[in-house]
């Protein structure tokens, strides 16, 4: 078959069985000391023979947004979906999880229109219908037990073991037990498994927890690569403890009204607080709530709706007035009575600024020609499909 057409770029047939693995909050740091500490043997084997390299994620460094920019290998301007929440046209704060907010079908999309064999496996049940959008196969890990493909059953018995929780250490590793286990009756020759953060949320590189995810994934990227797998592996974005929290709703007008576009059904990961907030104010009190979080201790960048949408590549109908990032350190919330940290299990560690855009890319084969050179010059999340498939 010829090279498939998507948002702009071209790919070519995978030829060989090719995967796209999310390393969902995976910061570089991870695998720096993973690989230094020798914890990882296959996947620094696997990068002996391609590459590793560091790149950069979509800002706000979000899961919905980066996921879907890794799955069209556009930005969110293209594909619609600057984070996992907003504030639609009728004021109520909703999440980004239906199709119809997408605004670019997907690669795996064009590969199925061509006839190719695609399927996408989500740890997080809330990307399932997105990475599906285009009659793409998708599955998730956390209704592995409920849901079916076909005439197969429930997808879970594709994996030998129980299905984990969504807040268990080892559940990600069972989405790309999942990926594995329906390949081979389903065929497929482009999957895209997304995992989950949890992990990441809870535990420095070094930890214990930590350490045990990594070897666990090395194991598993070990059986990708002895299948004969070309694998792609990418973080959606970096992660940072959090000890200072502000809470914006305290300094702002009545008439504010702040949206934290991580928020998800996941509360015990980040409590849905993280280091990027849009702000909707009306017009003239713009300048001075400007000011007022630009005073902020901890706030970095304060962007106005035309300017955020130019420099970060966001859709000026879904994100604030106000785009407001922090530093390294810093959380962003509503006001105080307003967040349960309670079901935060330890101390916040999180993402969505500039401090989580650095991400690690990790293939398995060595791009060539302009691939290569986009490798060189830096690359994105946004870029690995190309960097593997690429025309």
């Amino acid at each position: 078959m010829t090279a498939v057409e998507a948002n702009g770029r071209l790919y070519a047939p995978p030829g060989t069985p090719t995967a796209v693995v999310c390393l969902d909050g995976v910061d570089p740091r991870y695998i720096d000391d993973a690989f230094e500490r020798g914890l990882v043997p296959r996947l620094r084997e696997m990068t002996e023979q391609g590459v590793y390299a560091r790149g950069r994620s979509q800002l706000p460094s979000f899961t919905n947004p980066n996921n879907l920019s890794i799955v069209t290998g556009a930005p969110p301007s293209v594909h619609g979906l600057p984070g996992n929440h907003y504030l639609a046209p009728s004021g109520e704060e909703v999440q980004l999880t239906d199709p119809t907010a997408l605004r670019a079908p997907s690669i795996h999309a064009a590969f199925e229109l061509a006839g190719v064999s695609v399927l996408a496996v989500t740890t997080k049940d809330k990307l399932r219908l997105l990475l599906g959008n285009g009659h793409v196969p998708a599955v998730s890990a956390e209704k592995a037990a409920e849901l079916e493909l076909a005439a197969y059953g429930p997808v879970s018995r594709f994996v030998s073991r129980p299905v984990p929780s969504i807040y268990d250490w080892d559940v990600s590793h069972y989405a790309l037990e999942l990926g594995l286990g329906l390949a081979e009756p389903l065929e497929v020759e482009l999957l895209y498994v997304s995992l989950t953060d949890y992990v990441q949320h809870s535990a420095a590189p070094g930890e214990e927890l930590s350490d045990a995810y990594l070897q666990r994934l090395d194991e598993l990227v070990g059986r990708y690569l002895d299948a004969g797998w070309r694998l792609g592996l990418v973080a959606d974005h970096g992660m940072n403890a959090k000890p200072d929290v502000r809470w914006l709703g305290d300094v702002l007008p009545a008439s504010a009204h702040v949206v934290l576009p991580i928020t998800d059904p996941y509360v015990v990961h980040h409590a849905a607080l993280g280091s990027a907030c849009w702000v909707h104010v009306p017009a003239e009190e713009l300048d001075a709530s400007r000011d007022a979080l630009l005073a902020v201790e901890g706030v970095e960048e304060v962007l106005t709706r035309d300017e955020a949408a130019e420099s970060l590549s966001l859709p000026a109908d879904r994100i604030g007035d106000l785009v407001v990032l922090a530093d390294a350190r810093t959380a962003l919330g509503k006001t105080e009575a307003e967040h349960d940290l309670s079901a935060l299990r330890g101390p916040l560690r999180s993402h969505g600024g500039r401090h989580e855009q650095e991400v690690p890319i990790l293939l398995s084969e060595k791009p060539t020609g302009a691939r290569a050179e986009l490798l060189e010059r830096g690359a994105s999340n946004m870029d690995v499909h190309w960097l593997l498939l690429g025309e």
